[in-house]
């Protein structure tokens, strides 16, 4: 369909967080930088942003580019137990079958980041959505992973991601303990009018395209409706690609970015 009209190899405004397509605004590079830190340090780092801003797209390219020497962990609904998430990071240490006994469990983890330690290697505990939290236990838990260190370091690494009523949550004086044990916080902020630019080209150039597609009115419109949310800029770009494949349209304007937004908020 548009891709072949379009010069396309790809869809360029795919949902999947694939890391190729990162576009690494200076809000991105920050945060990817930080949590790069935090894990090499084995810290607690916690990263927010709106619906749509990258954050599960910069924990895989965090994951990308540090290495088979970190082993990652991901818990994509943290609607768990405290006990449940153990068992979870349990199943991520490659334990068979983790205890239902919690002190058993406890030195099952422990044998487990010891053996990772004497490999070389580095668990990296990553919690999306983490506003869906639903107590302050399971927090605690993940306080207390900080406690498995050695004289010089923890034994493991835990990214902290969620929207930002999270770090209202997290304000609470009952979460005190917990961000105390931050060592890094960053907030991911949308795209400004420029970077929407640059998004729009870079994705088209990395699905094998060439730059310019859209054109500067039809930007400035994306932005407007996206408010430079990388999950909606998507959503209004792919509709705008397939409107204009419809129109045998040799470029995206304003007008068809028009006939997008009315199919979106029909």
């Amino acid at each position: 369909m548009y891709k072949e009209f379009y010069g396309l190899t790809e869809k360029p405004f795919s949902k999947t967080p694939d890391p190729r397509f990162l576009y690494m605004s200076s809000g991105h590079q920050e945060a990817l930088a930080r949590l790069e830190y935090a894990v090499e340090e084995s810290e607690i780092a916690l990263l927010t942003g709106d619906i749509g801003c990258g954050k599960t797209t910069i924990s895989r390219a965090l994951m990308d580019r540090m290495g088979d020497r970190y082993h990652f962990m991901f818990v994509f609904n943290p609607r768990l137990t405290a006990d449940e998430l153990l068992r979870v990071i349990a199943s991520g240490l490659q334990v068979n079958e983790p205890s239902l006994q919690k002190d058993q469990l406890l030195k099952e983890i422990t044998t487990a980041l010891y053996r990772l330690h004497g490999e070389g290697r580095v668990p990296v505990v990553v919690i999306d959505e983490a506003q869906m939290i639903p107590d302050r236990e399971l927090f605690d838990e993940l306080r207390l992973l900080t406690n498995f260190q050695l004289d010089d370091r923890n034994l493991v690494s835990v990214i902290i991601m969620g929207q930002p009523e999270l770090r209202e949550m997290l304000a609470s004086p009952v979460y005190e303990p917990f961000r105390q044990r931050i060592s890094l916080n960053f907030h991911l902020a949308p795209l400004g009018l420029e970077e929407t630019l640059e998004y729009l080209d870079f994705r088209i150039v990395a699905a094998g395209g060439e730059p310019g597609l859209f054109s500067p009115d039809a930007v400035q419109r994306i932005y407007e409706l996206s408010g430079g949310v990388p999950r909606r800029i998507n959503a209004v770009a792919t509709n705008a690609l397939l409107i204009g494949y419809g129109k045998d349209s040799a470029w995206i304007d304003a007008s068809i970015i028009e006939e997008t937004a009315a199919e979106l908020l029909a």
